[in-house]
C-alpha cells in the first residue's frame, strides 16, 4: 500500500530530527509539525504528539504518550508520560511535568515540580515549587477565567484546590486536602479541613 502524503511528510520530519540528534527508540509512533524546533540532546519516548508552534530546548526528556501544543519548553524538562502540554504554557529550565498532569496557559518556573495526577490553568508558578498530586487550580467560575499566582518555594499538599483569583506568597505551605480561597502570606502554613472524627468500639450494622 502507498504511503500518503502525509505519512511521507511525518517520515522526513523523523527523519529530519533523527539526523540532527534527536533520540527516538520508536520513531514511527513519534509525531511532528512542519513547524516545531527541538534542540540539542533531546529524547522522545514513542507514542508522543506534538502539535503546531512548539519549541524545545536542549536535554529536554519527553515520554511515553505526551501531547504538546503551542508551547514552549526550556532546557533541561522532563515531561511525562501521559502529560498535557496546552497552548501558551513555558516550562522553565528544569522543571518537570509528570505522568497525567494537565497545564495551560500557564508558566511552570525553574527546577519546579508538578509530579502527578493535576490540573494548572492560567497559572504563574515559580522557582523551586512542589505541586503534590491531585492538585488543582480552579481557575474558571462558569463565566470567566481568573489566574493562580504560586511564588517561589511553595510546596501544594496533596489534593489540594487553589481558587482563583488567588494568591500563594513565597517559602509557604498548603496543607493537603485543602481548599484555598483566600491569599496566603509568605513563610505561613494555610490549611483547611475539617476535624477527624472517632467511634471507639462502633460496630456495623448487620442486614
Amino acid at each position: 500500500m502507498k504511503p500518503t502524503k502525509q505519512q511521507n511528510n511525518q517520515n522526513k520530519l523523523r527523519n529530519k530530527f533523527l539526523k540532527a540528534g534527536v533520540k527516538m527508540t520508536g520513531p514511527e509512533t513519534i509525531f511532528f509539525s512542519n513547524d516545531t524546533k527541538i534542540g540539542k540532546g533531546v529524547t522522545i519516548e514513542p507514542y508522543v504528539v506534538i502539535g503546531s508552534k512548539v519549541k524545545i530546548g536542549n536535554n529536554v526528556v519527553i515520554k511515553s504518550f505526551s501531547h504538546l501544543e503551542s508551547c514552549k519548553v526550556e532546557n533541561k524538562v522532563e515531561i511525562g508520560p501521559y502529560a498535557r502540554i496546552r497552548p501558551d504554557t513555558i516550562l522553565k529550565e528544569g522543571s518537570k511535568v509528570g505522568n497525567f498532569v494537565e497545564i495551560k496557559k500557564s508558566t511552570v518556573g525553574n527546577k519546579s515540580k508538578i509530579n502527578h495526577l493535576s490540573y494548572v490553568g492560567d497559572s504563574d508558578i515559580g522557582k523551586m515549587v512542589n505541586i503534590g498530586a491531585g492538585t488543582i487550580t480552579c481557575n474558571y467560575d462558569g463565566v470567566k477565567k481568573s489566574k493562580t499566582i504560586i511564588k517561589d518555594k511553595v510546596f501544594i499538599g496533596s489534593n489540594s484546590s487553589l481558587v482563583a483569583p488567588v494568591k500563594i506568597d513565597k517559602e509557604s505551605i498548603v496543607g493537603a486536602g485543602s481548599v484555598i480561597t483566600k491569599n496566603v502570606k509568605k513563610k505561613s502554613l494555610a490549611l483547611t479541613r475539617s476535624v477527624q472524627v472517632e467511634i471507639k468500639n462502633y460496630k456495623r450494622k448487620s442486614k
